[in-house]
């Protein structure tokens, strides 16, 4: 028999680490290949830790709420050993392979994770001087936290007075923090205490990380879509019939931001460190809300799609949220989110950019408003809000506003006479 190493895959593009929620197998369980042995939950899905051999479980490393870094061991496996000498299966995804011995632990010291990478950048961490903990010496994004918790950062060079008042910022910034720890201790009789899931945490991970790099700006514009409205409400009942999903507002909005991001590419960027990355493909981010958790799954090459077929997108994969059938790959490749706020009766709100897009854009809830149109008469018409949140350091009031201004004149010249959905 022979011992091989279970580790943690990457389960997502970006992905770097991911958490033990549950333990489906135990010691002395037979498995097969690609049989599930954990749900693990990351920053962008839960999935299924399939065993990348056919054995009996060993030793259980991790437990269950451990955070681990992709590539670091979970569990072992007693395999056979002509097993071991097999020809790796070309099928086996790329995600899910098994890492073999490494050659150089000098050569895996020095590959970082992008995580690793961005804290070290922030913080000016000089990675040479960092003992790692993650295997063969490997420097993880744990070590990393650990010493920026500390606030013993080794540096290459001397810190700069501009280093020097953001360490002063900080400092203040964590005595803060530890006041407001304090009084979060304070509980009175009554008080309910509801523990963090793993995709609540996820969430405000990735929130704190959002609001602590990104310098948010915001603007709004209202749009009437009263023909928009005529025309879907009349054909609503028919699409559905022949479809068998729902014709929703929310697919015209999708769409009209496509064909904006087409001509106004800049909106569809990312920030990385020293440059900026103006993504070929438009897949938009949709925001999807359960009982307890928000899920953004991709419509990838939205700009490709048609209205229908949008509606139909948006309808499965709000299907896989709420049944739990959200893979990876569902997640993966959002260049911008488009959020319907408006499904809950929001007229006006500020999204967080879904980190490192450049870009979120609120729909809000269509509502009747008097209006005065041409000749000084008033109206009633379906108006609507669509808020932008913008990362200011790649974009700016001008080319936002000509980006909304477009989505406007798209939406406000939605009609059955001018508009088809196929």
């Amino acid at each position: 028999m022979a011992i091989q190493n279970i580790v943690m895959p990457q389960l997502g593009e970006s992905v770097t680490e991911g958490t033990i929620e549950k333990w489906l197998i135990k010691p002395g369980d037979q498995v097969k290949k690609y049989d599930a042995l954990a749900e693990v939950q990351t920053d962008k899905v839960t999935a299924e830790l399939p065993s990348s051999f056919t054995g009996t479980i060993g030793e259980i490393i991790a437990q269950e709420g451990d955070t681990i870094a992709v590539g670091e061991i979970v569990c072992t496996i007693e395999i056979e050993e002509t097993v071991v000498s097999e020809k790796t299966d070309t099928n086996v995804p790329k995600t899910i392979e098994h890492v073999t011995a490494i050659s150089s632990e000098t050569s895996m010291k020095t590959r970082y994770s992008p995580a690793v990478v961005r804290l070290a950048t922030e913080y000016q961490i000089d990675l040479s001087q960092v003992e790692g903990s993650g295997a063969s010496g490997r420097i993880t994004r744990k070590d990393i936290q650990k010493i920026i918790d500390m606030g013993d950062i080794p540096r290459s060079t001397l810190q700069t007075t501009e280093q020097s008042t953001r360490a002063a910022s900080q400092q203040v910034i964590d005595e803060v923090n530890l006041k407001a720890d304090s009084l979060v201790q304070s509980f009175s009789t009554g008080d309910v205490e509801i523990p963090l899931s793993g995709v609540r945490r996820s969430i405000a991970k990735n929130m704190v990380t959002s609001t602590q790099e990104i310098p948010h700006a915001w603007m709004m514009m209202e749009v009437d879509v009263t023909d928009l409205v005529s025309y879907r409400d009349s054909i609503k009942e028919d699409f559905k019939k022949k479809e068998g999903y729902n014709l929703t507002y929310f697919a015209f909005f999708v769409k009209a931001v496509s064909q904006a991001l087409k001509e106004f590419p800049m909106m569809n960027s990312q920030w990385y460190g020293d440059k900026i990355i103006q993504k070929k493909d438009i897949n938009l981010s949709i925001a999807v809300a359960t009982e307890d958790a928000l899920f953004v799954p991709v419509i990838h090459h939205a700009d490709d799609k048609s209205i229908k077929g949008i509606a139909k997108e948006i309808h499965e994969l709000a299907q896989k949220v709420r049944n739990g059938k959200l893979k990876p790959e569902d997640m993966q490749g959002g260049t911008f989110t488009v959020n319907n706020t408006g499904s809950f009766g929001s007229v006006q709100s500020m999204g967080i950019i879904n980190y490192p897009q450049a870009a979120i854009l609120q729909i809000e809830s269509i509502v009747k408003r008097p209006v005065i149109m041409n000749g000084g008469m008033f109206a009633a018409r379906d108006m609507v809000n669509i808020c932008l949140s913008i990362d200011h350091r790649i974009l700016d009031g001008l080319i936002s506003g000509k980006f909304l201004a477009r989505i406007k004149e798209i939406l406000e010249n939605t009609s059955k006479e001018s508009t088809s959905i196929y």
